[in-house]
């Protein structure tokens, strides 16, 4: 099993149930993603550069959708969380009934095309 893949089987709920719904989610939105495990968290690569990860911070109680060029991204700024990040933004979810599917698809497809 893919180790990244193996990360999302092992989270324990709500977190496990969160990931693969948006696993899902983004690979048919963003057909040719590969998915890899680096940094010890599974992250998508887009044309072989990294694209976006997946953290789940049980400390926060959240799951993070990191996007690497998140700066650059200029649709739906108001989801979009930066922090104290340079590059880096990130849609964070505590539920599935979070996770608004419109926003994310755009999201995805405005970074997509950012490569």
């Amino acid at each position: 099993m893919n180790p990244a893949e193996n990360y999302i089987l092992k989270q324990p709920e709500p977190y496990r149930t969160i990931l693969l719904q948006l696993q899902l989610i983004i690979e048919q939105t963003i057909p040719g993603l590969e998915l890899k495990y680096k940094w010890k968290i599974p992250f998508y690569y887009y044309e072989g550069k990294p694209f976006c990860y997946f953290n789940a911070s049980h400390k926060k109680q959240y799951v993070d959708v990191g996007l690497v060029k998140g700066k650059l991204i200029d649709v739906h700024q108001e989801y979009l969380i930066g922090e104290k990040r340079k590059k880096m933004v990130s849609l964070r979810y505590t539920s599935v009934d979070d996770i608004n599917v419109e926003v994310l698809v755009q999201v995805l497809e405005r970074t997509k095309s950012l490569y």
